[in-house]
């Protein structure tokens, strides 16, 4: 069996920066045991899977160790390969576990609809700070973990003990604070999803916006995430959703040889 195949370099538009994701076009769907193999051996933090329904798309995402039920970068590098093989023109809806997701393209700019978290002031959990290296006084919960620091140089500094931070009981952990780069940076570890640190995470900014729109008082926002490779999101906030704009440049195109007695 072969799958065709692209990894992509999502949030930029330069190659070596960004999130790379790798993206398989199906016929149908394969058992998702044999995706997870998949996604374990392309060991980006996710491998995206999809399937054409009509004029839509059914949407998957697997990290190296699990399915999960939203991913940005990775349906921004969906909506990036479907628009260079000419699937539409400028619009396209996807089927998720997430309800129905859009992406819609300006110029070299995709423009994701994604739900919007609301966050809850929540107590830090044990060998929390210890595994950050980090004193907060503010912590926050919606799908993920929201630790506030006081300035990017912070966040920017946090050395994390991957060992004691998989302890925590949350999918993600985001450090994050006003930014000198953008309006807000920051970073995202996910341990116990096989992700040490994702390098740029659109879903962890469902619950960052919605955030930080309030805590700066307006709904238009940059952010950046500052990992290692970094990246760039511009962002709006819109009630019950958010939206979250990224640039993308592929970086390989060819063929998963799968044996069929897979």
């Amino acid at each position: 069996m072969r799958i065709e195949f692209y990894q992509v370099d999502a949030f930029t538009n330069h190659l070596f920066q960004g999130n790379p994701a790798a993206v398989c076009p199906l016929d149908d769907w394969l058992p998702d045991s044999l995706l997870q193999r998949i996604a374990a051996e392309n060991n980006l933090s996710e491998t995206a899977f999809f399937v054409r329904k009509k004029d839509r798309f059914e949407l998957r995402w697997f990290t190296p160790v699990s399915e999960v039920d939203l991913c940005g970068h990775a349906t921004l590098a969906t909506a990036f390969v479907l628009f260079i093989r000419g699937a539409a023109k400028n619009r396209l809806e996807f089927l998720t576990q997430s309800g129905v997701l859009t992406v819609e393209k300006e110029d070299d700019w995709l423009h994701m609809d994604f739900p919007a978290w609301p966050a809850e002031p929540v107590s830090a959990p044990p060998l929390l700070f210890e595994a950050l290296g980090v004193e907060a006084k503010e912590i926050y919960k919606a799908r993920d973990l929201l630790v506030v620091l006081d300035s990017e140089a912070e966040v920017r500094a946090v050395k994390p003990d991957f060992g004691s931070l998989v302890k925590i009981d949350a999918m993600g952990i985001i450090v994050s604070s006003i930014g000198v780069s953008a309006d807000f940076v920051s970073r995202f570890f996910a341990p116990r999803e096989g992700i040490p640190e994702d390098p740029v995470t659109g879903s962890a900014h469902s619950m960052l916006v919605p955030f930080w729109a309030k805590r700066l008082g307006r709904k238009d926002l940059s952010a950046m995430q500052v990992s290692g490779r970094g990246g760039f999101l511009r962002c709006r906030e819109r009630g019950e959703r958010v939206e979250i704009a990224g640039q993308a440049v592929l970086f390989a195109r060819g063929e998963l040889f799968v044996p069929d007695e897979t």
